[in-house]
């Protein structure tokens, strides 16, 4: 079934997919999603890392838009997977189509499980962060957590268009107090000494892969837009606007802060930094500036932990839909909410906040998303050349060779990931195992 099959239009206007869900999301939705899961905590710590892998200003920021470039280049390509297969779901639904069951449960678990640990990580970061800020909370970050966690989830059961709007107008909120602190560092920025002799020598090639790839992954949230085309008026259209403009505004917003950074530290003292942002801010406004920071840092969590629940529902309510796991997952309330899918991704998020062993899955969480990227990356290529007369509204830029650049780049992050970590990739293989055997006991009782 694909997302354009039987639909119904009630006395309002309303379209409604058989399935429940409802269309009434467009672009400003698919950017907000996309602008507001991507920008956050790594572009106020990611900059340092980068700096001390490189040494000159130049080289920093090519850097970054190299990276922004791969990812814009990989959002054109999987646009084309979106526009043909315009259905809730997102990766699932590719490996799926391009490779079966098998393969497409084993990209949706893996894709779910890491969106709970996201989840996970996100509520904590909110608690800490509001910890830092008033430390009467201090103690009670876990609460704090679940307390953001479960206003969500209560904003998802009003509906798709309430959440939808929340996520459309924190995005603008956010955006908005990142150019502010970008313009205010740029406007007022000290004198910065000449470069030291740290950013005088030269850097390896490895230092710049290590570079590139945190870049990379600080673009990680792109593909957030794939998730919703069976939700959106025109995905044909709108889709691949929302994930090349998306990917564009990031861009620019990341290059930006990074002239701020650089306008204020010496980059010798931004190598340095743990988190770079504060000590700019410090600079320039003295102690109130890590105060301000923090309060930026919490601007730019609620859309993202937003995000990333409506997406993580989307992933269950798709496989139950596809009887793959729990069928309940496919139900779907009035309001255009998948509310099992929704309470269950909640629940296993409070799960893992609670026992802390989020922060186990969130080290798996980058083999997960470099292999999820990778079979899609081939799904695109197996598709094209088996359903090569498939309606296509969008088609991927410059493709074969687009299409190679991006699965090289798919297989080198996969590598660098297992290489990396051996021991997490071998527990996100376990944890695969263990889907499976879930799977295989939910068919038996269902």
């Amino acid at each position: 079934m694909t997302g354009d099959s039987r639909l119904t239009t009630d006395d309002s206007g309303l379209t409604t997919v058989s399935s429940g869900l409802i269309r009434i999301l467009g672009v400003g939705f698919g950017l907000a999603v996309i602008v507001g899961s991507t920008i956050g905590i790594g572009i106020l710590r990611t900059p340092g890392l980068v700096a001390g892998q490189l040494a000159d200003r130049t080289a920093i920021l090519a850097v970054w838009i190299a990276g922004g470039l791969y990812t814009l280049v990989g959002a054109a390509c999987l646009a084309e997977l979106g526009t043909m297969l315009p259905e809730a779901g997102g990766y699932y639904v590719y490996a799926r189509r391009a490779f079966g069951e098998a393969a497409g449960f084993a990209v949706g678990w893996t894709d779910w499980i890491s969106y709970c640990a996201v989840l996970g990580y996100v509520s904590i970061a909110i608690g800490e962060f509001s910890a830092l800020l008033l430390p009467s909370l201090a103690g009670y970050e876990k609460a704090v957590s679940m307390l953001a966690l479960a206003a969500l989830a209560a904003l998802q059961l009003a509906g798709l268009r309430v959440s939808s709007r929340f996520q459309e107008i924190t995005t603008v909120v956010k955006c908005g107090a990142f150019l502010t602190v970008v313009v205010a560092a740029m406007l007022f920025a000290p004198a910065v000494p000449a470069p030291s002799a740290f950013a005088a020598q030269a850097s390896s090639f490895s230092g710049l892969i290590v570079a590139l790839q945190s870049v990379v992954i600080t673009y990680g949230g792109w593909q957030s837009g794939l998730y919703f085309a069976e939700e959106d008026r025109d995905p044909a259209r709108n889709l691949p606007r929302s994930m090349i403009g998306g990917v564009a505004a990031v861009i620019v917003v990341y290059v930006l802060v990074n002239l701020a950074l650089l306008s204020v530290l010496p980059i010798g003292e931004l190598a340095r930094s743990t988190l770079p942002a504060a000590d700019a801010a410090q600079v320039l406004l003295g102690r109130r500036g890590r105060e301000i920071i923090t309060i930026l840092s919490i601007v730019s969590l609620p859309p993202m932990l937003n995000a990333i629940l409506m997406i993580g529902t989307r992933i269950l309510f798709a496989m139950g839909r596809d009887r793959l796991l729990w069928r309940r997952a496919a139900s779907v309330t009035a309001r255009g909410t998948p509310a099992a899918a929704m309470l269950a991704t909640t629940l296993v998020a409070f799960a893992l906040v609670a026992t802390g062993t989020f922060q186990r899955l969130v080290a798996m969480v980058a083999f997960y998303l470099a292999a999820n990227y990778l079979v899609c990356c081939l799904a695109l290529i197996v598709l094209r050349w088996r359903e090569p007369d498939r309606a296509r509204p969008f088609r991927a830029w410059g493709y074969p060779w687009s299409a190679a650049v991006v699965l090289a780049g798919a297989a080198a992050f996969l590598v660098g990931a297992a290489a990396g970590d051996a021991i997490n990739a071998a527990g996100a293989v376990a944890l695969l195992g263990l889907g499976f055997l879930v799977r295989g006991v939910m068919q038996l009782v269902t």
